[in-house]
């Protein structure tokens, strides 16, 4: 069975990994309201066709089939979901990480062992049960597959604003692939970068995957 997922259109702007008193560049929130706002307006049709998709297409990447442990996570409101990808991930075989939020807004990390050990946690989340394996668990993935709210040109990714995603990233090695889940309409926008942004390796929509560099 699929987690469940917080319904569409929340969180909104106010997201549990953005912090208060956050001050991004003017144009990143411009972009993230656009976003978010055409997320909204989602249908559950829509969402169900995506997450299907995206699981199709995640499955059959070759860095994924080959991977012993894959870092995930788990989709809320109008993301993209990964309800499905996850327990396919699972029944396949894969270790997977799924992440912690810290009080701190970094990453701990835990092993996804079901629907069933996954619980209601702060700010909206829904985060494993398991012993947490430190906020370097995630360097230990084959694959790492990250939220976003849209891609540039060059893999320039729009996160939240917390920095949570943008710390973990910078634990990845070099060579493991970092690919964030998207909706159709959310690649190749104009996302201003700041110096602590991350970029992704790729990005994967329904019915393609989108390599940078």
């Amino acid at each position: 069975m699929a987690p469940p997922q917080t319904p569409p259109g929340g969180p909104g702007p106010a997201d549990p990994r953005r912090p208060a008193g956050d001050g991004p560049l003017p144009a990143k929130t411009a972009l993230r309201d656009q976003v978010l706002a055409a997320r909204r307006r989602l249908s559950l049709a829509e969402l169900a066709q995506t997450a299907l998709a995206l699981s199709e297409e995640v499955l059959a990447l070759p860095e994924v089939r080959r991977a012993a442990t894959v870092a995930a996570y788990v989709s809320v409101g109008s993301e993209p979901g990964t309800g499905l990808l996850l327990e396919a991930l699972r029944a396949r075989g894969h270790r997977v990480l799924l992440p912690v939020l810290r009080p701190d807004l970094d990453l701990d990390w835990a092993e996804h062992r079901g629907a069933v050990g996954l619980a209601r946690a702060g700010r909206g989340l829904l985060e494993p049960t398991a012993p947490t394996l430190g906020t370097d668990a995630v360097a230990t993935a084959d694959v790492v597959l990250v939220p976003g709210l849209a891609v540039g040109p060059a893999g320039e990714r729009l996160g939240r604003g917390g920095g949570s995603y943008d710390r973990a990233l910078a634990r990845v090695p070099v060579g493991t692939l970092t690919a964030v889940l998207l909706h159709p309409g959310e690649t190749g926008l104009p996302v201003p970068t700041e110096s602590h942004d991350r970029p992704v390796a790729a990005a994967v929509v329904p019915g393609r995957v989108l390599r940078f560099g």
